[in-house]
């Protein structure tokens, strides 16, 4: 039986990349309900992108009103597809294979959320490009409780760029936080996890989405990212996420000695020092002061609400 499937995806200042993923969405071989754009600000909509697909459903909102949870929970609620495929604007599809790579994991009953692959753009920075084959390689995979004590946190790993879930069950267990500056994925693949349900990994489902952070871009997003989890203790407590970063840092040393390209080593473990200081800060911003924490976040109009 064919399920009814909706794209919701949250957008600002949306760009050439978001016409790239309408453009994706529309060759898709599995069909699409509805797309349901929850976009910040009126006035930076083009309303010319609703011309792009026929499915297309806008929702605008003002900026002090987004979240990183609860925007995409409004957007699940006014659904009544069996599947909530989310994406981020600049998520682009590899192929149109993207929507029926994740539905046919939910041929499992007890699968309720799956998340695709990213693949690097073509501007990709060489050890980026690395990172998204260490957090996103070519196996598929399925994670359960009993994954925790070898996995670690990457049990609960998934990620919006692009997940699809069981909305059944996604209302089952309430759904996002309405109210996180990050995260909102992990957190709930966590409930799902700890709910005896299952989430899957589909390495055939692929995305083009990567980032060139600097040390303090990504010094940000790693004090938001600890922030989150220092807001969930009930969800990542007494699961270190620090044993996988170091993990990374070795596998990536190791690559860039492979390839002969040893001279980028200190670019990796200086970028890697800024990540691991963000993180620390954020595990402990509840003692700083909030114009450091201003400072440090990329979210400053969660800590304004």
């Amino acid at each position: 039986m064919e399920r009814k499937v909706d794209v919701i995806i949250p957008t600002y200042k949306p760009d050439d990349t978001f016409v790239q993923l309408l453009a994706g969405l529309d060759k898709q071989s599995y069909p699409i309900q509805r797309i349901l754009i929850m976009n910040t600000e009126r006035q930076l909509w083009n309303p010319a992108y609703e011309k792009l697909a026929a499915n297309i459903k806008v929702t605008h909102l003002l900026k002090a009103y987004f979240d990183h949870g609860g925007t995409r929970d409004r957007a699940a609620r006014m659904s009544d597809a069996d599947i909530l495929v989310f994406m981020t604007q600049d998520a682009i599809p590899q192929n149109e294979k993207v929507i029926e790579e994740l539905v046919k994991f939910f041929e499992m009953p007890s699968v309720k959320a799956v998340y695709a692959r990213q693949l690097p753009a073509k501007d990709c920075k060489i050890i980026e490009r690395y990172t998204r084959s260490f957090n996103y390689p070519k196996e598929s995979q399925i994670k359960e409780k009993a994954d925790l004590p070898e996995l670690g946190i990457k049990t609960y790993f998934c990620s919006n760029v692009c997940a699809a879930y069981d909305r059944e069950a996604y209302l089952k267990l309430g759904g996002f936080v309405k109210h996180t500056i990050f995260n909102e994925d992990m957190i709930f693949a966590a409930q799902l996890i700890m709910s005896d349900y299952k989430v899957a990994y589909a390495a055939n489902a692929m995305v083009v989405h990567s980032h060139n952070y600097n040390n303090i871009q990504q010094l940000r997003r790693n004090f938001d990212l600890a922030v989150s989890q220092a807001d969930y203790p009930e969800v990542f407590a007494g699961i270190k996420s620090e044993g996988e970063g170091l993990r990374l840092v070795k596998k990536t040393a190791s690559y860039l000695l492979k390839i002969h390209k040893p001279w980028l080593i200190f670019p990796l473990v200086l970028k890697s020092g800024f990540k691991y200081i963000g993180y620390l800060l954020g595990k402990h911003y509840h003692i700083l002061p909030k114009r450091l924490i201003y400072r440090l976040t990329m979210n400053r109009s969660y800590w304004e609400e």
